[in-house]
This record gives C-alpha cells, sequence and structure tokens, in this order.
C-alpha cells in the first residue's frame, strides 16, 4: 500500500477515535487541510524509516514537525492560531493522547506490511 493511502486511513482512525472522546474537530480525509495531510504523510514516512519507534518517538517527532512550522500549547486546537493541546511533552499527555500515537503506530505497521 502506498504511503498516502496509509496517511489516509490513519487520519481516518484517528479521526474515528477522537469523535468516539467528543472530539468532533477532525475533517474527514478529502476534507482535511493540507497541512495536516502533510503532517500525516510525514508521520507514516517516519514510521516506516524507523520501524522500532515507540509512541513517544512518534510523538517528539510529531512535536519537532509542528514547531518547526510555528505551532505551540494552546488549550483547544486552533489551526489558525497554531496552537494545539497535544503540543506538550509526551510524559504530560493525557493516556486518551498517548494512545493516538500507539494506534497510528499499530495502523502504519499493520498497512505497510500489506503486500
Amino acid at each position: 500500500m502506498d504511503i498516502e493511502k496509509i496517511a489516509k486511513v490513519a487520519h481516518e482512525v484517528n479521526r474515528a477515535y477522537c469523535q468516539s472522546l467528543g472530539d468532533m474537530s477532525q475533517a474527514p480525509w478529502a476534507d482535511a487541510p493540507e497541512w495536516q495531510k502533510t503532517s500525516a504523510v510525514n508521520g507514516v514516512k517516519h514510521h516506516i524509516a524507523n520501524p522500532d519507534t515507540t509512541p513517544e518517538g512518534s510523538h517528539n517527532k510529531w512535536l519537532e514537525e509542528k514547531a518547526a512550522t510555528g505551532w505551540r500549547f494552546g488549550p483547544i486546537k486552533d489551526a489558525e492560531k497554531k496552537e494545539h493541546p497535544c503540543f506538550l511533552p509526551y510524559s504530560e499527555l493525557k493516556e486518551s493522547d498517548k494512545a493516538k500515537d500507539f494506534i497510528f503506530r499499530a495502523v502504519v505497521k499493520q498497512l505497510s506490511e500489506v503486500a
């Protein structure tokens, strides 16, 4: 499966998980902003290149990307202000937010192994 298809599935799985927590802020892949798609693609590339990366390593890579593009901590996700409530060290995340990194890693691992 190609990288963009894996990113799309990972995005949609994350969106469904967020919805299960009451967070309806994620747009479907087709409507997602380009920065969000790019972030998912970069996450997939990171996991494929580093198959032993941990959920914490995944989060740290995401944090690096967000910092490099001007994001910072904010109490609610606001793309216009470039603020995100998960812009924290991994150890400070709520367990429900840490789960996103476990889920993303599992989706990428399984789909990248599909022949």
